[in-house]
């Protein structure tokens, strides 16, 4: 089955940036995959200047919401290391007979990887720049430098928007006849972070399998 991956430009933010940038990511590219009736619900970010839309499904955003908190957990417990989120879209389907205890299997059809690189924030009574030379005006330097890395963040996050409806219009041809369900607001979806016990285990399980095909006794 032919699977489209998107990987999305990586965005350097700080740890209490994760939960809006993600937020608005997430629900961005859901709301492009909505089905059926949804209602629209305009976002304003806190920390940017920039507004996203949401389905307007309470269900939609508690999961999403529970996600975003436990890649943050993660994240504390995985300093200075850079990470994805990986939003799969995928069909179920009813496998052959098999040895298999489950029924079904999932066959991806559209996978987002939401990159991050989580910066650690320098103390605030440092009088020391990333470079160890000592600062004249600590608190100035540090808050133009914030202000600059703020506008970046912005921008790579305006680029990440624009990539996703870039892909949304432009690849067409994968996406599956929508499924007969009734209050569906997405495609069947997963959302995907790194495991607690190795960083990299979960992205490498759906890669083998989007590259095997096969169906798994993990998936």
């Amino acid at each position: 089955m032919n699977c489209e991956v998107c990987q999305l430009k990586e965005l350097e933010v700080e740890h209490f940036e994760i939960r809006e940038v993600l937020r608005c990511i997430l629900h961005t590219i859901v709301f492009n995959r909505a089905l059926g009736l949804v209602r629209p619900k305009d976002v304003d970010l806190e920390l940017f200047e920039i507004t996203y839309v949401q389905c307007g499904d309470l269900e939609l955003e508690k999961k999403i919401d529970e996600k975003i908190e436990q890649f943050i957990s993660w994240v504390e417990k995985h300093p200075n290391k850079k990470s994805q989120v990986c939003l799969s879209f995928f069909e179920v389907k009813n496998k052959q007979p098999s040895w298999f205890t489950n029924k079904t299997e999932r066959l991806y059809w559209e996978q987002w990887y939401i990159n991050l690189n989580v910066a650690q924030n320098p103390k605030a009574h440092s009088t020391k720049s990333h470079h160890s030379k000592v600062v004249v005006d600590p608190g100035e330097s540090a808050s133009e430098e914030r202000v600059a890395r703020r506008a970046a963040l912005e921008a790579t996050l305006h680029e990440v928007l624009f990539q996703i409806v870039k892909f949304v219009n432009e690849k067409k041809d994968h996406v599956p006849p929508i499924p007969n369900l009734e209050g569906v607001v997405s495609f069947p979806y997963e959302i995907t972070i790194p495991s607690s016990s190795d960083s990299a285990f979960g992205m490498d399980m759906i890669k083998r399998m989007l590259q095997t095909g096969h169906p798994t006794m993990l998936s």
